[in-house]
């Protein structure tokens, strides 16, 4: 009979699992007779509850059971095996009767599914072989006293495995089902036994593997999270994996839908019929459990839906009719990425730069991790492993190879140890050793995908790809030495043949995962008096790009001591050495290495003199590179030139010298001893602060005016400052001492009214105060008359004031006008994004005689401020009034020339529409988005803005590599990673979306949506370019939507997403503490996060949601160039410029009640940390600018949107070239 090919019918259609086969066995209230039946009649130990004994005992009770699932709407039933291993029947002593029980268990699911399929042979059913977890596991001890013993081996479940995948194979299953795994170990061992049977038999079968979760933390009983159990159990063989059991489905959703959106199998979901009721019963509702799948499946998340503990026929049922007729989801093409784990992922890509690979668990590489383990003092070695994590080491590498040790055995002791301490065994393990054996017994101890360290052709292919075969069964990672049988690769020429002779007998004879070699290619040692030696660091590094651009996912990795193995007892020498090489093999490709971080030093802090000796040395630049560096190494040894790195050399200054250095290098460690000393040495505490403190903040202000210093710097010292100024007022108020610290000036901040942005003003709060102005900042939100009541109560020197949105515009525009009717002098700063020296000189300085300047940046800013209270302040303000005279007077002369609407619209952009094929989405409607994480959004984060927000305006990766730049763009951006780490594992904020797609047509210049019933939904009003062109078409956003004259559906998407809520209390909570420095850091973060939520929905929606664009396999730089198909105008855009269109899509997608933004009266989205705007899907969409326009298209666009022309022109006043 054909059965059918189950890889084809996953392809066409949502496939539906059985329910639960001990639920279903136990309303047959079965006795210990009837278990035991004829067989065992008589046997010494009770056998109810051995469910799986049944397939002898009662088999007319199991083939029931198989067919009321079948008639429910099963398309796979799974065989009576879940406890059929030698290991779970030795409870009930009937380990000699696993072959029967598991060869019975599939001949009845055969004949069963075979009747079914015979009957109607266009619905053919399928049989999986059930092979649970076992009641042992490989990577936990049973004995909380003894964390390094295990009740159960890896070989004796491979075993127990072997013997029942072998029966089942025999009894004719389809498919192995894994499953419940809570222990990725014991599900490795499955995975070995299939495919070790699978060899003998030369047979192979499908594997499905399904996981449970403990709780909803997502994580496994043996800790791992789900993205690190998923990438532990991955096999050529796995054809899906899912999750089962844990609890019900309206839990299990939002972690199907993370295996759903990251894995590349097909995913399986088959929960409990919810959570057990008091009495340890399910009670869930078939029409519940069916709800929860549907969801998944209407969304494309699912390909095989059941059920587990609880569900019966009558769940199937609902299931079956839930997904019936639903499209299953296509499996993503994913790119190859190199993952590796423990508990948790470590990713090598060029976000992560540089894989530190930590050594200190390796006897040859530590003299007292030897010792400790010679001894057996495991609990101190063990602190040597957590040590290493706590200093950033990604990967352990573990290591026993000792002439004094049993390596095998320590290997297995303490990798079972290591199990026991999470925050060792969170990071992948590098299993490292000469010895085969012991590599093997490392694979066989740990859970996760480790690296292997090493295999090579040194003894020949034979051995490499046998090495390399079990390697790839384990599922793990391997380094390939660039060693051959010719020995050692030493030279450029030898490094690349080699490299290219594994990479393709890994990659064409054993399909091997590319991205899971990594080549090590001999970091060797240089300077050693000997010429052929004096190139090794070249051909390494030059090996390593040629491996990069010729190996595709490869990657490469080394161990960086060697290098400086001459020069071992001289740490200055050898610590430059390593970081001369490190930046350069980095650049070249480097993805990771053994390195001791105590043995390099940051490259730009490296004495001159001595960068240039060793940059020769490693760069091999001159003949005599070596002997210069030679001759001079003594002097480092020796510290004659050696330059003191003592970090706390600066705790020997004076007690001033002392607060100052503190300020400026924005260290808090001492600041309260340092303090409370001066306290008893200074006659008053004010003075301190206007001593030493404010000496620290004028050198700050000189470094910083001087490009020396960078703005996250700044704003750390600056938080230093604040918190010495709450550790001094008690003393102040105490000895209530009069009079302030001399100040610079008093400068006053706003936020205009309807504009809640704030980061930039904070931003120039902090650097203006580090230049001693004293800051009042009245927040956001600030009317016109707080903002000149407070200036003249205050009697403020200089009047800041910021906006973020076009409506921002006017109210500075009617600020200074009420300034100009008060008759003030106060000078007045204009900031913000959407300001520009162009709109200050032709808008707002006009309405104000006394000063107006643009303020451009935060160090501008600063030097603004001081010109305006300098001496010279009549000159600069009249050299400022001449120059915006002059740019009014250029502007004027220059009239943009506009053509009629009527002319723009005869030549508006023509699409065929007859011919063009409209693709109708996946989802029509409303759908709410709240299960996106941190995680998730990360990789869409781009950076670049981030660091523009802080004022380092390059681009993002290359400004981390800057000469000027890089040192503190890398610790801002480790801080802002810091920082996403910290929000996630604290929920500090709400990540909230809602989206709708809607039938829609265009109208003239509108865009009109449709209800499910065709009636009107809402309208979209629209503007057309007017400015001349000398060719192209006229552009309007309605241009790309089929006109509702031809009678053709087209479709229109929006979207609101946030990632601010809560994040704004959590900012206050962290100025109120003085930390300035991390309340503009979260913001910052939360803007970025927000941008990147809108960036992946747009994905999700064109490939999944809508669906047209499903093949699309874009890199992150290319979705930031915006290369897909369709774009995502946001209002306020150039062209979707009339933000007072975004109530019609918060009313649209009831976006206040659904994600917490609300509107403010001008528009702005509150909190800031949200994006919102509309989707459209023509290839021929485009982004354009129809920010300006004549007075015919202002009043056209009034009368559609049922405004006067005047409420239009108040509303927009910018985009009007009449006014």
């Amino acid at each position: 009979m054909n059965r059918g090919n189950l890889i084809e019918i996953l392809e066409k259609k949502i496939v539906v699992l059985d329910g639960a086969m001990g639920t279903s066995i136990q309303k047959y209230n079965l006795t210990e007779k009837d278990f035991r039946g004829e067989l065992l009649k008589d046997f010494h130990k009770d056998q109810k509850g051995n469910n799986d004994i049944l397939s002898l005992t009662k088999p007319e009770v199991i083939k029931e059971i198989h067919k009321s699932f079948l008639k429910a709407g099963a398309d796979i039933i799974e065989t009576n095996s879940f406890n059929s291993t030698s290991i779970s029947q030795e409870d009930y002593g009937t380990e000699n009767l696993v072959y029967d029980l598991n060869y019975n268990a599939a001949k009845i699911a055969r004949e069963v599914a075979d009747e079914f399929t015979k009957n109607n042979p266009n619905r053919p059913r399928f049989v999986a072989g059930s092979i649970g977890p076992t009641n042992k596991t490989a990577s936990l001890s049973p004995h909380v006293e003894n964390p390094g013993y295990r009740n159960v081996t890896f070989d004796s479940l491979v075993n127990a495995y072997k013997e029942q995948i072998s029966a089942l194979i025999d009894g004719g299953v389809d498919c192995l089902l894994i499953e419940t795994v809570f222990d990725a170990l014991n599900c490795r061992a499955a995975i070995v036994a299939a495919n070790k049977v699978y060899e003998k038999k030369q047979v192979v079968l499908p594997i499905m593997i399904s996981g449970t979760l403990t709780d909803k933390s997502g994580r496994t009983l043996s800790g791992q999270l789900l993205d690190a159990f998923a990438q532990s159990v991955r096999n050529e063989n796995v054809i899906s994996i899912g999750l089962n059991c844990s609890f019900g489905g309206a839990d299990m959703i939002p972690f199907i839908k993370q295996l759903a959106h990251t894995e590349d199998v097909y995913i399986s979901c088959y929960p409990n019929a919810g959570l057990p009721n008091v009495l340890g019963e399910y009670d869930e509702l078939p029409k519940m459990t069916a709800g929860y799948i549907r969801e998944l499946a209407l969304e494309k998340d699912v390909n095989i839906v059941g059920g587990c503990c609880g569900t019966t026929p009558d769940h199937i049922k609902a299931i079956a009719e839930a997904v019936e007729g639903l499209e299953p989801r296509k499996i993503p093409k994913k790119k190859k990425e190199s993952i590796y784990c423990g508990l948790e992922i470590i990713r090598s890509n060029k976000e992560n730069n540089f894989i530190n690979i930590g050594e200190r668990t390796n006897v040859a590489g530590s003299a007292k991790f030897a010792r400790l383990i010679r001894e057996k003092n495991y609990e101190e070695a063990l602190s040597i492993a957590k040590e290493q994590v706590e200093n950033g080491a990604q990967i352990i590498d573990i290591n026993f190879d000792d002439g004094l040790l049993d390596s095998q055995k320590e290997m297995e002791y303490f990798l079972r140890l290591i199990a026991a301490e999470p925050d060792i065994s969170s990071r992948p393990i590098m299993i490292d050793s000469s010895r085969w054996e012991v590599i093997e017994t490392g694979l066989k101890s740990i859970q996760g995908k480790p690296i292997v360290n090493s295999i090579s052709l040194k003894n020949g292919e034979e051995e490499f790809l046998s090495h390399a075969k079990i390697v790839k069964d384990f599922g793990a990672a391997v380094i390939v030495m660039a060693f051959d049988e010719n020995g050692q690769a030493d030279t450029y020429e030898r490094k690349i043949s080699i490299c290219k002779r594994a990479y393709d007998l890994l990659v064409n004879k054993l399909n091997f995962p590319p991205e899971d070699i990594i080549f090590d290619p001999n970091i060797l040692a240089i300077a050693t008096g000997i010429e052929e030696h004096d190139n090794y660091a070249v051909d390494y590094i030059n090996a390593t790009k040629w491996i990069k651009e010729n190996l595709p996912y490869a990657k490469v990795s080394g161990g960086v001591s060697n290098l400086s193995f001459s020069f071992r007892g001289n740490n200055t020498i050898r610590e430059a050495m390593h970081s001369v090489f490190l930046y350069h093999a980095i650049e070249a490709g480097m993805d990771m290495g053994i390195v001791n971080p105590g043995m390099i030093q940051i490259y730009d802090d490296i004495p001159k003199d001595l960068l240039k000796l060793v940059e020769d040395v490693v760069l091999n630049k001159h003949k005599n590179s070596a002997e210069k560096l030679l001759e001079k190494a003594d002097d480092y040894k020796q510290g004659n030139t050696k330059v003191q790195t003592n970090k706390n050399l600066w705790r020997e200054k004076s007690l001033n010298e002392k607060l100052s250095y503190a300020l400026v290098k924005g260290i808090t460690e001492y600041l309260e001893e340092d303090l409370e000393e001066a306290v008893n040495a200074y006659p008053k505490p004010l003075s301190i602060i206007e001593g030493p403190l404010m000496d620290g903040m004028t050198k700050i202000g000189e470094l910083f005016g001087d490009g020396k210093m960078f703005l996250p710097q700044v704003v750390k010292s600056a938080r230093v400052m604040k918190k010495a100024v709450a550790h001094l007022l008690p003393y102040i108020e105490k000895d209530k001492a009069q009079g302030q610290a001399a100040s610079a000036g008093k400068i006053l901040l706003a936020t205009v009214k309807g504009d809640i942005h704030d980061i930039g003003k904070n931003i120039v709060g902090v650097v203006l105060a580090c230049n001693n102005f004293e800051i009042i900042d009245l927040g956001v939100m600030v009317p016109c008359e707080k903002i000149i009541e407070t200036a003249i109560k205050e009697n403020v020197d200089i009047i800041g004031v910021s906006g973020l949105i076009t409506p921002s515009l006017d109210e500075m525009c009617h600020i200074a006008a009420e300034m100009e009717k008060r008759n003030m002098t106060i000078p007045l700063i204009i900031g913000g994004a959407t300001t520009s020296k162009a709109h200050t000189a032709l808008k707002i300085e006009p309405n104000y005689s006394g000063p107006v300047i643009y303020g451009y940046d935060a160090s501008k800013t600063v030097e603004i401020s001081k010109k305006l209270l300098g001496k010279n302040k009549k000159e600069y303000i009249k050299s400022i009034k001449k120059e915006y005279e002059e740019v009014r007077n250029t502007y004027n002369s220059y009239e943009s020339e506009l053509v009629s609407l009527k002319e723009a619209r005869e030549n508006k952009f023509n699409i065929n529409w007859n011919n063009r094929e409209i693709p109708k989405p996946n989802f029509i409607g409303i759908k709410e988005v709240m299960n996106y994480t941190v995680s998730d959004l990360r990789p869409y984060i781009d950076w670049t803005f981030f660091f523009i927000a802080w004022e380092i305006k390059k681009l993002y990766p290359d400004i981390l590599e800057d000469s000027a730049y890089g040192k503190e763009a890398k610790k801002i951006f480790n801080d802002a990673n810091k920082m996403l780490d910290f929000i996630e594992e604290n929920n500090i904020v709400d990540i909230k979306g809602v989206f709708g797609i809607f039938k829609a047509n265009s109208n003239g210049d509108n865009i009109e949506l449709y209800n499910k019933d065709k009636s009107l939904a809402a309208t979209f009003n629209l503007f057309r370019e007017q400015r001349k062109k000398n060719k192209g078409p006229y552009l309007c956003l309605s241009d790309f939507i089929a006109p509702k004259e031809i009678n053709k559906d087209d479709y229109l998407g929006g979207f609101i997403v946030t990632t601010g809520l809560k994040a704004d209390e959590y900012a206050k909570k962290l100025e109120a503490e003085g930390d300035s420095y991390n309340a503009i850091m979260l913001k910052l973060v939360c803007d970025r996060l927000a941008e990147a939520f809108a960036e992946k929905l747009h994905e999700d929606i064109r490939k999944n949601y809508w669906g047209y664009a499903k093949d699309e396999n874009l890199s992150m730089k290319e979705i930031f160039k915006a290369s897909y198909r369709g774009i995502r105008p946001a209002f306020g855009y150039p062209s979707l410029i009339d933000q007072s269109q975004m109530k019609i899509l918060f009313n649209l997608l009831n976006g206040e009640k659904v994600t917490g933004v609300k509107l403010t009266e001008s528009y702005m989205m509150d909190p800031v940390s949200s994006v919102c705007g509309l989707y459209f899907a023509s290839e021929d969409s485009r982004y354009f600018n129809s920010n300006f326009i004549d007075k015919d298209q202002a009043e056209d666009y009034a009368n559609r949107c049922g405004l006067s022309l005047e409420q239009l022109e108040k509303a927009l006043p910018n985009i009007l070239s009449y006014k």
